[in-house]
């Protein structure tokens, strides 16, 4: 956003792009060949280099998968996997991790699509990205901003902006971002207020502001914001400040147009912040904060971000969480600072002009869910995030390019091509900050390697990361980052978890018993501590009261996969096939996919006899993993045991197309074609086995 010059300085001059520039440059004599306007060309030139150096700055994306919370979000979310789940996705609130029902409907177009192939997701995200810089720029041209294609450029590229697109998860991001932008675009057409006001003007503006087919179209691309996101919410204050920037006050009549916009993002913040507290779970010791302590980070968090968008260095996953002291006289400095930096504004209004304190509102104003005043999870890790500013951006990038283009034209009038010079640099330089950063999010252990290199304090980071070692059984390094996240925040319970985990990896059965214990003293609720003391319980050989764990566990998050398979554990161990059959069945309704549960129930349905329904589950497993020989002899025992020989010769031989003279594959085919009768093909494999087993050392 331009510092509003008091007199309206006209714009679509040599060094501007504003709406001027469109008009015709000529009116020579006509070609009777059809040919592109050169403004329209221009436009189109400009349009493919957004769009192109979006897209390199952000090829290192295409080598990125799954990261934090990208499971709840696409790798495990059930709702993705049928229109039953889409179902759900719309009318569930609690179906999905937030109930933003445009992007889960989003993911589950794609999973369609291209499964969980994460480069899908990606390029989505990156497109979406592209298309929010186009519709800046051409909200910026509408509101006669200098340079406004610059401005939306370094938008497009800006480092900041890489959580937001590189992370699958933060598609509520940019989605919500396109349809803000295109609501904002809509009321545009609706209330044209981007000309000065005057006595003449007046009447036939409001005539030109009865396009009430551009007011719904405003209203619908909201609705599709907040249901992408609900920080969208502050799209009304956004435009009353746009109003009072162009025309110098707000018509309180013409204004009122804006009031159900008003109620309906009243409606969908409170719907947030009732699911961000008893859905997601920000509620607790992290969240006690007083009104003076939220005005602290509040005014840190403003800084704190319009300094990452000028000097984009040192960007981190996880920023160290700041202790806030109302104690510390320095910390008031902050919000002192950011309501000195407003009041200089609107006193200098009539020589600078409206546009910097406007952008400064707008930044604020587009930020102020995530400044610390609502309670939202991440802010159990830190207060500020990358993501968080995806929107608030605008204003201050908009403002930054304006105000060193109009000093740019001022200083070079002599030497144009010196300023474009500078721009490439920039340009440039911000797409390799872009492509660098992208890079951390190729997977989760560069994701929370580069974290703990930025910021060693991020218990998040250490606990994470440690978990990460523990699967992979490197014991030793996992142990150590575990209990650095255990002293730096000593009521983490999943870091107290994962240490026993730890332990129990490393047989220690007695020192993984006592930290899974203290993580149940920590949260009784707490259904991976509840569990991993059941299994301690049952290492101990107190199956019990092991038992009695498990089914705590499961009260406690009828959705944990681990709690129910170890119930079926001791239901198979005791053969009662039925109760191991029902955990095992309500596994596999939440995570179809769960191999291991797949197997316990092939095996508790064979014990009992059922084996259509073994069968059958073999099926669903085999078109998923279609050459997966251990998959293959399963399903060939299973039809043998129901004395389908024919059938089951099938599997074996698909077994040995595989794994060419596997002798087992090669003894069950001889076993098999004897019990029909076939004994010259049973010979010939049995002799085919013998010759195996010879070979055998």
């Amino acid at each position: 956003m331009e510092p509003n010059q008091p007199h309206h300085p006209q714009v679509g001059g040599p060094h501007s792009d504003g709406p001027h520039s469109d008009g015709p440059q000529s009116d020579g004599p006509q070609s009777d060949q059809p040919s592109l306007h050169p403004s329209r060309l221009r436009n189109l030139v400009r349009t493919s280099i957004l769009l192109i150096a979006t897209c390199v700055a952000y090829i290192p994306a295409l080598q990125c998968g799954f990261i934090w919370d990208d499971d709840d979000y696409v790798v495990k979310n059930q709702t993705l996997r049928d229109l039953a789940g889409l179902k759900s996705i719309w009318f569930d609130l609690a179906a999905t991790p937030q109930y933003y029902p445009l992007v889960h409907s989003s993911f589950w177009f794609e999973y369609q699509c291209w499964g969980l192939n994460p480069i899908g997701f990606h390029v989505t995200n990156i497109l979406i990205h592209a298309i929010n810089a186009i519709l800046i720029w051409q909200i910026l041209l509408r509101l006669a901003v200098p340079a406004a294609w610059l401005a939306a450029l370094v938008f497009a590229i800006h480092p900041v902006h890489v959580e937001s697109v590189a992370w699958i998860t933060e598609r509520k991001n940019v989605l919500s971002g396109m349809f803000y932008l295109f609501a904002v675009i809509s009321f545009l057409r609706f209330w044209n207020f981007t000309e000065p006001v005057d006595a003449k003007t007046i009447e036939s503006h409001a005539l030109k502001s009865q396009r009430w087919f551009w007011f719904v179209v405003a209203h619908l691309c909201f609705i599709a914001a907040l249901l992408s996101k609900t920080v969208t919410a502050t799209l009304p204050a956004v435009l009353l400040v746009l109003v009072w920037w162009k025309q110098g006050q707000i018509p309180i009549k013409k204004s009122l147009c804006l009031l159900p916009m008003l109620v309906i993002g009243i409606a969908f913040g409170l719907v947030t912040v009732w699911l961000e507290k008893y859905h997601v779970g920000a509620t607790g010791m992290d969240w006690e904060l007083s009104f003076l302590e939220r005005c602290l980070i509040a005014g840190r968090a403003l800084w704190f971000y319009a300094a990452k968008l000028v000097w984009p260095t040192n960007l981190i996953f996880t920023y160290p969480r700041w202790e806030i002291d109302t104690e510390q006289w320095w910390q008031l400095l902050y919000p002192l600072a950011a309501i000195a930096l407003m009041i200089a504004l609107w006193m200098k209004r009539a020589s600078i002009g409206r546009g910097p304190l406007a952008a400064v509102l707008i930044f604020s104003g587009t930020l102020f869910p995530a400044l610390g005043f609502l309670d939202v999870y991440p802010m159990r890790f830190s207060y500020v995030a990358d993501h968080f500013q995806y929107l608030a951006s605008i204003a201050i990038i908009s403002l930054g390019i304006a105000t060193a283009s109009i000093g740019a034209n001022k200083i070079f009038i002599e030497s144009p091509h010196l300023m474009k010079l500078g721009a490439v640099v920039l340009v440039v330089g911000l797409m390799i900050l872009t492509a660098l950063q992208t890079r951390i999010y190729e997977g989760l252990e560069p994701l929370w390697r580069d974290t703990l290199a930025k910021n060693p304090t991020s218990f998040l980071a250490h606990n994470n990361l440690g978990a990460i070692l523990t699967r992979r059984g490197e014991f030793a390094e996992a142990e150590q980052h575990i209990r650095e996240a255990m002293e730096i925040k000593p009521d983490f319970v999943d870091s107290v978890v994962n240490m026993g985990k730890i332990k129990e990896g490393q047989g220690d059965i007695d020192s993984a018993y006592k930290y899974y214990l203290q993580a149940t003293q920590m949260n009784s609720t707490y259904a991976p501590a509840l569990n991993g003391l059941g299994a301690m319980y049952g290492a101990k050989g107190d199956l019990r009261a092991a038992e009695a764990k498990f089914k705590e566990a499961v009260r406690c998050d009828p959705r944990y996969a681990s709690a129910r398979m170890n119930l079926a554990t001791i239901y198979l161990s005791r053969q009662e096939n039925e109760a191991a059959i029902e955990q095992l069945e309500s596994v596999i309704k939440d995570q179809p996919d769960l191999r291991a549960a797949q197997d316990s129930l092939v095996q508790a349905y064979a014990t009992i006899g059922k084996f259509d329904a073994a069968s059958e589950l073999l099926a669903t497993m085999l078109s998923q993993n279609p050459d997966d020989v251990n998959l293959l002899g399963a399903s060939g025992i299973m039809l043998a045991n129901q004395k389908k020989y024919s059938q089951a010769i099938s599997y074996f031989e698909r077994i040995l197309k595989l794994k060419p003279n596997l002798p087992e594959a090669l003894y069950t085919l001889a076993e098999m074609h004897r019990e029909l009768g076939e004994i010259a093909k049973a010979e010939e494999f049995m002799k085919a086995y013998e010759q195996q087993q010879t070979l055998l050392p």
